[in-house]
């Protein structure tokens, strides 16, 4: 029997199916490589008798996520069970933390740990986790709205925002006018922050006035024009209160340009922050503790495995820090210079 000449548009698929089978094979391949010894869809503790938790941050390379890492290393340490540790290289990358969220799901962790960039885009990459019967433990930030996570360990950014208050008020001997540089009008972490800091101030210390309140989106120029906006506008201004690295860097620095006594405080812990509290241009800081953070999503995620119950909200800490007490051990494990 003679065979009939292939069509344009029966090649055309041919070819479509042909690539179609290579990238299925590919990725099988991918999968099956990133689970190791162990195969696709076994627990890597199965294969050498070790939990194995999965750790999907928001960032990997900066300052703040090597202290959380260092934090969840240690915790792995600790409890004697594999961690792998993972982020993009920006904050700003959803799609390549959505794609190491759902790598994490292929290797079939007892645990999951994650920080998510995009709540709703994380959603159904999450859902696999649950589908899979596989915990889910979120830190930094979680999911709103939604009961993927079993717990979300994190600052309490009013409580840390109150305490800088409370040293300010200190500061200025329950007295005085004082300025909020705020690093956003939107996100929860920096509206807590400044309403932290303004509420404990109404409550605790009402002689000591709020006379301005400032966006930068954290980002240090504008916020180096701001401070010195405010301080022009107000010549007998005593404090200025920072809820990022970014804000209070700026304010510090432009005190110091123009020669004024106004007491600095910070939020975060960056190394120029850091070094300017050394100099004494800075006051002080509050700074979240990473280091913590890392540790107890960890030690959270082993219990979860485990089928212990867990806290569904966990506070990861802050400290204040100022000269006195920077070489602290215990303030260097959660600073991140």
């Amino acid at each position: 029997m003679t065979r009939g000449r292939k069509t344009r548009g029966q090649t055309t698929r041919g070819r479509k199916a042909a690539t179609a089978l290579a990238a299925l094979t590919t990725a099988v391949a991918l999968a099956l490589g990133l689970s190791g010894c162990a195969g696709l869809g076994e627990r890597v503790s199965e294969a050498n008798g070790r939990m194995d938790i999965a750790v999907v941050a928001k960032g990997y390379a900066s300052p703040f996520w090597a202290a959380v890492k260092a934090g969840a290393m240690d915790a792995g340490q600790d409890l004697g069970v594999n961690v792998r540790f993972s982020g993009p290289d920006t904050e700003s990358d959803v799609v390549r933390q959505v794609d190491q969220i759902n790598l994490a799901h292929v290797q079939h962790p007892d645990a999951f740990v994650f920080a998510a960039l995009d709540s709703s885009a994380s959603v159904i990459a999450l859902q696999q986790f649950v589908d899979s019967h596989i915990p889910v433990i979120a830190f930094d930030s979680g999911v709103p709205g939604s009961d993927i996570p079993l717990s979300t360990v994190a600052t309490d950014n009013r409580a840390a925002a109150a305490e800088a208050a409370a040293h300010m008020a200190e500061l200025l001997g329950g007295t005085g006018k004082v300025a909020v540089l705020a690093q956003s009008s939107t996100s929860v972490t920096g509206i807590d922050r400044r309403d932290g800091f303004i509420d404990w101030l109404a409550e605790n210390a009402p002689g000591v006035e709020v006379v301005d309140v400032q966006y930068n989106d954290s980002d240090q120029a504008k916020a180096e024009q701001q401070a010195a906006a405010i301080l022009q506008a107000h010549p007998d201004l005593g404090g200025m209160f920072a809820t990022d690295d970014d804000g209070a860097v700026a304010a510090a620095q432009t005190v110091r340009r123009t020669g004024r006594d106004v007491k600095v405080i910070g939020f975060d812990s960056g190394a120029v922050q850091i070094g300017l509290i050394r100099e004494g241009a800075m006051a002080g800081a509050v700074t979240q503790n990473p280091y913590q953070m890392g540790y107890i999503a960890v030690e959270k995620a082993v219990a979860a495995a485990k089928g212990e119950a867990i806290e569904h909200e966990i506070d990861s800490g802050f400290y204040w820090y100022d000269a006195t007490n920077l070489d602290d051990p215990d303030i260097q494990k959660a600073v991140y210079d």
